[in-house]
């Protein structure tokens, strides 16, 4: 199992951050993460962070709490193209999930997939998130990871 780490994102690695791609048939299937720490200031219950393997930058994911249907969720998750398929994305989402074990009132954490992207059902899947059979507002494939 790969090890990697969660940062917060600050000055010094925001540009890094911000210059992760995924592939050209990957870019439907999740927010620029520039978007995404637009929204973490806008919803200060969302926590981005940079995906570290040693002292390198693979990836970013953004976890929280929403407040309007009080679930926490696994928001984002990318791993840039040169990193993908290496177990990166696996050990990051294990990682938020221990992170939300360690909130007191967190017994379940959601998350949302297009449908096209099958890769993400199957590494969700892997670590033991099972569909809701919801469908969200933007048409994307509801999951849920009972702790």
């Amino acid at each position: 199992m790969k090890k990697v780490r969660l940062e917060p994102v600050t000055p010094q690695n925001f540009k890094e951050c911000i210059n992760l791609k995924v592939s050209e048939a990957q870019t439907n299937f999740v927010a620029s993460n520039l978007m995404s720490i637009a929204q973490s200031k806008i919803y200060p219950t969302a926590n981005p962070c940079a995906v570290y393997a040693g002292e390198q930058i693979v990836g970013f994911v953004m976890y929280g709490f929403d407040e309007d249907d009080e679930h926490f969720y696994l928001g984002r998750l990318m791993i840039d193209e040169k990193y993908q398929g290496k177990g990166y994305g696996k050990a990051a989402t294990l990682e938020v999930i221990e992170r939300l074990k360690q909130v007191e009132n967190c017994r379940e954490i959601f998350l949302s997939f297009v449908p096209e992207n099958t890769g993400a059902e199957k590494l969700y899947s892997s670590v033991g998130f099972e569909r809701t059979g919801k469908i969200s507002e933007s048409g994307e494939i509801v999951m849920r990871f009972v702790l």
